[in-house]
C-alpha cells in the first residue's frame, strides 16, 4: 500500500509499511480509534480486594491487567480528567490501587539460585530487605516481564509483576523440580503512595516503626498498618517520591489498610487516582505490553543495562540465565556496528493539541520528508511544564550507540507523527516531531527504573 506524503488518517484501517519482519507477530497497527463498548464484568476476571474501595473513591473506568480489573480513571473528562490527577501527584500525594501487580513468591533453599537463573541481572547481589527493577527474558532474548523483585529474606523473593503470566511461566521453568523451592502466587496486594508529600503521609501512618529518613531507594521494611502485616518499599511507577505498601492477607484486611491510609492522608491532600502514566512517561518508565513485549529484546527498548550492568559494555559474570547466549550475541553484533533488529525505542517531542488522555491506537510515524509510516508511538502525553506533547515510540534503528555502548538513536532526528483529528492542529496533516533524550523530566530518585542516558 503506497501513500502520498499527506494521507487521510480517518480512513486508515491497517498499515503494513512499518518494517516488523524481525517479529513473528507484528504490533497491531490497526488504527480503529476509540471503541465504545461496555466492559463485561464477569467471573473470568478477578476483582481485587481493593476493587470496591476504588468504586467508592469514584473510579469511572477500568481496563484488565493480569486478568484483574484495573482502575484507570477517577476524575471524569468534564471535571478536568487525567490532568487533574497529574496535578495531585506532582503537588500533593496520591494513592493507587495496583493490586493487579500479582505477587509471585519464590521460597526455599534454592530460591536465590532459581531467581538468578530467570532474571538477567545478578540476584546474589540483592540483599535481604532490598528490591530491584529486573527483567526476565525468554530463550530468544524477548522481554517477558519487567517486575520489581523484592527480596524478603535469604530464601524468599516476591516478583511484583507487570502485565503477563509470569507466575505460570516460573512454575513451568521448575516443573521438573530441579530447584528446591516453591513458586506460588500469594495474597499480598500493593497500593502505591506517590507524590512530594508521600514521606509526610507515611510518617503519620507508620509512626516510629521505620526510619524513613534513612530508608534507601528500593529499601524494604516490615510494618503494621491498621494493625495488619505489610511490607513497604521506597519505590513506585511515577518518578515522584513514593512508596508501595504490600498488604499481607489482603483479601481479609483490605478495608482496614485502605481506610487507614485515607485517614492519614487527609491533612496532606491525599487523592485516590489511577496509575500516573503521564508522570511515568516523563520519567521514561516503560509499561510492559505497551512500550515492549516478549518480542522486543532489552537493547531496543533501552534496557540493555539489565544485561550489561557494568556500564562499560561488559557482560554479567553469571554462569547462565535464560536468554544469555542470544543476548550476548546481540550485544556483540551491536558493538560490531551491525543492526540485529529493526526498530529502536526513542523519546520524542511533537506538535499537536495537548494529548490529555490515553491513546487508543499506536499512532504512526513517518520520515520528515513524508511518505509511508516507518514507526509508531507507544506512550504519548502532554507535558504541562514543557507545554508540548512528549512520547515514546519506535523508529528505524540508525545504529548509533551511546558512550556506554548501548543503542540510542541520534537526538535531533526529525519525523512526522500522524495524530487523530482530536489532537491534530490541521486534520489530515501530520505534526512535526523530533527525537530527544529520555527522561523528559528527572525523577525524585535518579535511578527510578535505572534509565540510561547519554
Amino acid at each position: 500500500m503506497v501513500m502520498s506524503k499527506e494521507f487521510d488518517y480517518t480512513k486508515l484501517k491497517h498499515f503494513t509499511s512499518v518494517d516488523q519482519s524481525d517479529r513473528k507477530v507484528p504490533y497491531n497497527l490497526r488504527q480503529s480509534g476509540p471503541t465504545k463498548v461496555e466492559m463485561l464484568i464477569s467471573t473470568r476476571v478477578r476483582k481485587s480486594p481493593y476493587w470496591h474501595l476504588s468504586m467508592q473513591a469514584g473510579c469511572w473506568r477500568a481496563t484488565v491487567y493480569n486478568r484483574i480489573y484495573h482502575p484507570r480513571g477517577y476524575v471524569k473528562p468534564e471535571d478536568g480528567g487525567a490532568m487533574v490527577e497529574y496535578d495531585a501527584i506532582v503537588n500533593h500525594v496520591t494513592m493507587w490501587n495496583v493490586a493487579v501487580e500479582r505477587q509471585i513468591q519464590v521460597k526455599g533453599p534454592d530460591a536465590e539460585k532459581f531467581v538468578d537463573y530467570v532474571i538477567t541481572r545478578d540476584a546474589t547481589k540483592i540483599s535481604p530487605m532490598r528490591a530491584r527493577y529486573v527483567i526476565l527474558c525468554n530463550a530468544y532474548g524477548g522481554v517477558l516481564n519487567d517486575p520489581i523483585l523484592l527480596r524478603i529474606s535469604k530464601d524468599e523473593f516476591w516478583f511484583s509483576l507487570s502485565d503477563s503470566d509470569i507466575g505460570l511461566y516460573l512454575q513451568g521453568v521448575n516443573a521438573d523440580g530441579r530447584f528446591n523451592c516453591t513458586i506460588e502466587e500469594i495474597d499480598a496486594c500493593p497500593v502505591q503512595i506517590q507524590g512530594p508529600k508521600s514521606k509526610a503521609l507515611m510518617k503519620d501512618l507508620l509512626g516510629d516503626q521505620v526510619d524513613l529518613e534513612n530508608m534507601p531507594f528500593y529499601g524494604l521494611a516490615e510494618v503494621k498498618v491498621a494493625g495488619r502485616s505489610c511490607v513497604i518499599s521506597q519505590s513506585g511507577f511515577s518518578g515522584e517520591a513514593g512508596y508501595e505498601i504490600y498488604l499481607r492477607d489482603a483479601t481479609l484486611y483490605a478495608d482496614e489498610m485502605w481506610n487507614a491510609v485515607l485517614d492519614a492522608g487527609k491533612k496532606h491532600n491525599l487523592m485516590v487516582i489511577a496509575p500516573a502514566h503521564h508522570r511515568r512517561i516523563q520519567a521514561g518508565i516503560l509499561s510492559w505490553g505497551q512500550d515492549m513485549d516478549q518480542q522486543h529484546n532489552p537493547y531496543q527498548c533501552n534496557l540493555g543495562y539489565q544485561v550489561s550492568l557494568s556500564g562499560k559494555g561488559e557482560w554479567n559474570k553469571k554462569t547462565d540465565y535464560v536468554g544469555k547466549a542470544v543476548l550476548e550475541k546481540m550485544g556483540a553484533e551491536l558493538k560490531a556496528g551491525k543492526k540485529p533488529y529493526k526498530l529502536q525505542l526513542v523519546g520524542m517531542e511533537l506538535g499537536g493539541k495537548p494529548i490529555d488522555d490515553y491513546a487508543p491506537d499506536f499512532w504512526l510515524i513517518s520520515p520528515e520528508s513524508g511518505g509511508d509510516p516507518v514507526g509508531f508511538i507507544t506512550s504519548p502525553w502532554w507535558h504541562p511544564e514543557k507545554k508540548k506533547n512528549i512520547a515514546m515510540g519506535y523508529v528505524p534503528f540508525d545504529g548509533t550507540l551511546n558512550p556506554n555502548g548501548f543503542p540510542k538513536n541520534k537526538v535531533g532526528t526529525k519525523f512526522k507523527v500522524h495524530l487523530p483529528e482530536k489532537y491534530s492542529e490541521s486534520p489530515g496533516k501530520p505534526v512535526d516531531a523530533e527525537v530527544v533524550d529520555i527522561p523528559f523530566k528527572e525523577s525524585y530518585n535518579a535511578n527510578t527504573r535505572e534509565v540510561v542516558k547519554g
